[in-house]
């Protein structure tokens, strides 16, 4: 016999308020929960705040890539706001943590928009709690699974035990790797530049381990805060360049003077230091200090910077 209260949400999951449209009832929101139930199954949702990030609105399209075939627009924003219709026994069980100062009234279309103003999501208790165990985690997952996507839940299941789908050729893709699979995509949506950007702030870190090029420095902290930057070298709005060739990390202070142009890198990747700092060379954190000494590189020669953008860096942002 089941839980009660994981047949409440098991009957509730099965009657999802949906859009109609000429294409039929719309499916965004049970692909949003079974995005929330598989972050949390993978470790990556811990507590009860889910975030709107790269994984979650890349978890969210690459399901959506995998059980929609119809002509549904895809569309992360909508069921983000629009869950928080849905009720079990006359209560919410999803709802938005404003930023602060910021109100959340309306359905907000772009998702870079809304990551400004939203600090989270998060569920009612009795969910969060169901959802924490791998069994009742296991039953809603297939209940949404065969409600809304009978005839294309194995594409789904098979997909993720072989560990393809959309996050992994965008990885790919940003990495350059040679079986990336996306070099015919000329244009991207909002959601995979979303996307794409927050793996460039995780994949150029990792790559350096986690430390400053520059400096050496690696600090993070018990909140998972890192205080290493993914910096383009040539900037994303000028390039739209987001592979980790085109990125560098560094701590933020090498950061900004790097965007500053009072430090660039030379073709045997070794620091130049503008003649235009002022700064007291006798400081122990002097800039000048730096002149000359080769950074830290990634392990693999296909991830270091590109010497392209760095000569575009060196032309362009620069002070000589």
């Amino acid at each position: 016999m089941l839980n009660p209260t994981l047949s409440t949400y098991a009957k509730a999951f099965t009657k999802l308020k949906r859009g109609g449209t000429k294409y039929g009832a719309a499916p965004h929101k049970p692909i949003l929960l079974l995005s929330i139930i598989e972050l949390i199954e993978k470790g990556i949702v811990t507590d009860n705040r889910i975030f709107i990030d790269a994984q979650l609105v890349g978890t969210f399209k690459e399901n959506w890539l995998l059980l929609v075939n119809t002509a549904h627009q895809e569309d992360f924003t909508q069921p983000f706001y629009y869950l928080q219709n849905e009720r079990v026994e006359g209560q919410c069980y999803w709802f938005l943590q404003p930023m602060p100062g910021c109100q959340i009234n309306a359905h907000i279309k772009s998702v870079s928009v809304l990551a400004s103003v939203c600090e989270y999501g998060y569920l009612g208790t009795d969910l969060w709690l169901l959802l924490n165990d791998a069994v009742s985690r296991t039953f809603l997952r297939q209940v949404l699974l065969d409600t809304y996507f009978v005839a294309t839940k194995n594409n789904l299941l098979n997909a993720k035990q072989r560990g393809q789908g959309y996050l992994n050729d965008q990885t790919s893709d940003l990495l350059e790797e040679p079986q990336a699979k996306l070099k015919h995509i000329s244009k991207f949506t909002e959601e995979d530049v979303f996307v794409r950007n927050g793996l460039f702030k995780r994949l150029v870190p990792k790559l350096y381990q986690q430390q400053c090029s520059f400096t050496g420095m690696s600090l993070s902290s018990l909140y998972k805060h890192s205080f290493v930057d993914a910096c383009h070298i040539v900037p994303f709005s000028h390039s739209q360049n987001d592979h980790v060739t085109n990125g560098i990390a560094l701590c933020p202070n090498m950061h900004r003077a790097f965007d500053r142009g009072l430090l660039s890198i030379d073709d045997d990747y070794r620091i130049l230091v503008s003649e235009h700092l002022t700064e007291d060379k006798t400081h122990p954190y002097a800039l000048s200090a730096l002149k000359g000494k080769q950074i830290i590189l990634p392990q693999q020669q296909n991830h270091y910077p590109a010497q392209e953008a760095l000569e575009w860096h060196r032309s362009e942002v620069f002070k000589i």
